[in-house]
């Protein structure tokens, strides 16, 4: 598995299943600008909630709902662990090298590990991987509970590994409570912030001619009725049901757009209709809802109601 990376970014998805995981990356040699020595990334679902790098030296939560926990003892164990493991990844990189009979260069040494939960059958599983420059260099066998390689590089790593067996019943305990455990804590801090998210609804028009679009988002759970009403009545006609897409927060959107001609506009009433958690927001299709870069002041006056 390559994973060299330096900027993190996975599309949410909806789903049972959940992943938490850290990146570590060191860097030797001749670094691109703005790129630290060491980082440290931690993500739940693929989305960023923490980082840490040589620079800032301190451990940033990326997410508002993480802020809290920021404030307590626990977030200062882990931004002392980021210490350390920059002054280990120093020296390891160095006999990295050594290794693969490298005196120079710009090279990366990477470890992502985490673990993967299912909250339907509450079934997990623990993964470890270390790479160099990009490529799989040793990994833990997290159900064997054992370190292999694919590289003869490798290979004095793994003997030493396998032989720490105190290291490695730590790991067996890590991976099956305390990463489940700390997944599970993420997920309730998220979930408590997020359900006070209720959706932002709005009416989005190109210009005059364009279709009218009611664009709903900021909203969690991702549970969503969109309506059309047309004189008071369920409309489907010339209406384009949009998928349901992710934000960047954790919340989700929506948009059903609607093709409206200047008649309808003058003779018929049309209201989007949004249903979220039990509340319904309404947004009546007149000028002043409208939203709109490109549609002359003048020429909309045509499509008041």
């Amino acid at each position: 598995m390559k994973f060299i990376f330096f900027l993190i970014y996975s599309p949410f998805v909806y789903s049972e299943s959940h992943t938490f995981t850290t990146l570590y990356t060191e860097i030797n040699g001749q670094t691109i600008a703005g790129i630290p020595e060491f980082s440290s990334v931690t993500t739940l679902d693929g989305r960023q909630i923490d980082f840490y790098d040589s620079e800032i030296k301190k451990l940033i939560p990326r997410q508002d709902w993480m802020k809290e926990f920021a404030s307590g003892d626990r977030f200062k164990e882990y931004t002392e662990i980021r210490e350390q493991v920059q002054q280990i990844y120093k020296i390891n990189i160095h006999f990295l090298m050594q290794q693969f009979n490298h005196s120079h260069g710009v090279h990366t040494y990477q470890r992502m590990y985490g673990c993967d939960w299912d909250d339907q059958t509450g079934a997990s599983e623990g993964f470890d991987q270390y790479g160099y420059d990009g490529e799989d260099y040793v990994a833990l066998d997290v159900k064997e509970l054992r370190y292999i390689t694919p590289v003869p590089q490798g290979f004095i790593t793994t003997v030493k590994w396998n032989n720490d067996r105190a290291q490695l019943e730590f790991l067996r305990q890590y991976y099956q409570h305390e990463c489940v455990d700390r997944l599970k804590q993420f997920l309730t801090l998220r979930k408590v912030d997020l359900e006070r998210r209720a959706p932002e609804v709005s009416l989005l028009q190109k210009d005059f001619s364009s279709p009218v679009e009611c664009h709903v988002t900021g909203f969690y759970p991702a549970a969503v009725t969109i309506t059309w009403l047309r004189n008071e009545e369920e409309h489907y006609e010339d209406v384009d049901f949009g998928d349901l897409l992710p934000n960047m927060d954790g919340t989700f959107q929506k948009t059903v757009t609607l093709t409206v001609f200047p008649d309808e506009w003058r003779n018929n009433q049309y209201v989007c209709v949004v249903e979220h958690e039990g509340n319904t927001i309404q947004k009546i299709l007149r000028e002043d809802e409208i939203k709109s870069n490109n549609r002359p002041a003048k020429a909309s006056m045509r499509f008041c109601v």
